[in-house]
């Protein structure tokens, strides 16, 4: 399904972002290491007039970003917002400090499920805020089918040489696996990473381009090269709406991914007034639904999602559902296993 951008309506950005402080009290600036469109400048700018904090966004394009860049150290960075499979590793790590859930307005406000989520939970400390979620579902360009693909094995088709894209991330694995029929994707054995490995090696001479970026995918429908992908569900579907490009998205037979994001706390930020600023707003009802409209995204904060979407946007977005989450194979920590993942998928690069 095509999820279109909508304007928040009835009230400015500014009007429904309430900060803590009165405008440009904070002063300040924060880095952040992020998705694209989490730092959009519809929410940006709203919040830099607000507080008075800038904010300098760099962008990654996989969750293997964010240990390394973390990793290089000089304080470069506030903010993170690693997926869910990603944020024990790097609390593991000692890079993110604790979040103190009572300088955050809107925390009780967010789903139950995501504040008590283990992946934001160490040791009776909170460290992450949750922020968005959704399904890395799949993307296809209905004039190219004559019928609807329904399953993964279409990335496959002989016919489709050329034409096919998949993210370039470890979760690569994970697609090649469910079409093998190994459906416990978190815990596959060195045989069933193996093979999962030799289907995507098959599928390499299909391939027109692994994306790495949302806006990189983009480009490649628009410019005819592809034609089928997996996507982060709702935001490339919604870009290419707006350039007047058709796409449909589809959960295949063998079940999609599903995700959660946070904002995580860089251990040592000299920036904590303007960094709790933000996380203030990133579960306010700009950031929110900033992210709804912007990306296409869930949002963590149901409450603020019903004062700006419509009831439409509303279900498509399954606010009113979390448990559709629990239908997607939600993200996991692969613990020790991450090198056996990640070293599969570079071998099947290197091809």
């Amino acid at each position: 399904m095509t999820i279109t951008r909508q304007l928040i309506a009835g009230a400015s950005a500014a009007a429904i972002f309430v900060a803590p402080l009165s405008p440009a009290m904070a002063g300040g600036e924060i880095n952040i290491l992020t998705w694209e469109g989490y730092a959009d400048p519809s929410v940006i700018g709203p919040f830099e007039e607000a507080t008075g904090c800038k904010v300098s966004a760099t962008y990654v394009g996989s969750n293997d970003d964010f240990a390394p860049k973390l990793a290089a150290g000089g304080g470069v960075f506030d903010l993170v917002s690693p997926s869910i499979d990603t944020t024990a590793p790097l609390i593991q790590a000692g890079f993110i400090d604790p979040v103190d859930p009572s300088r955050l307005t809107a925390w009780n406000d967010l789903y139950e499920k995501f504040r008590s989520s283990p992946g934001i939970r160490a040791n009776g400390k909170v460290y992450g805020v949750p922020f968005a979620w959704g399904a890395i579902s799949f993307m296809y360009r209905p004039d190219k089918f004559a019928t609807p693909p329904t399953s993964i094995a279409a990335l496959w088709y002989p016919a489709l040489k050329g034409k096919v894209s998949l993210w370039d991330d470890k979760s690569a694995i994970f697609v090649a696996a469910r079409l093998n029929g190994d459906n416990d994707i978190y815990h596959l054995t060195d045989d069933q990473i193996a093979a999962a490995q030799k289907k995507l090696i098959e599928q390499r001479p299909l391939i027109r381009k692994y994306w790495s970026t949302a806006g990189e995918l983009v480009d490649l429908f628009k410019s005819d090269e592809v034609w089928i992908s997996n996507t982060w569900a709702g935001y490339q579907s919604s870009l290419l709406a707006a350039e007047g490009i058709e796409v449909v998205e589809f959960i295949p037979e063998e079940n999609a991914e599903g995700w959660m994001d946070s904002f995580m706390i860089v251990k040592g930020t000299p920036n904590e007034e303007c960094v709790y600023e933000f996380l203030n707003m990133a579960i306010s009802t700009l950031g929110q639904c900033g992210v709804a409209n912007v990306n296409g995204y869930s949002t963590a904060n149901p409450v603020a999602a019903r004062e700006c979407m419509t009831p439409e946007q509303f279900d498509i977005l399954h606010q009113g559902d979390p448990d559709y989450l629990d239908s997607l194979l939600l993200w996991e920590n692969l613990e020790d296993r991450l090198s056996t993942y990640t070293n599969a998928w570079n071998a099947v690069k290197a091809q």
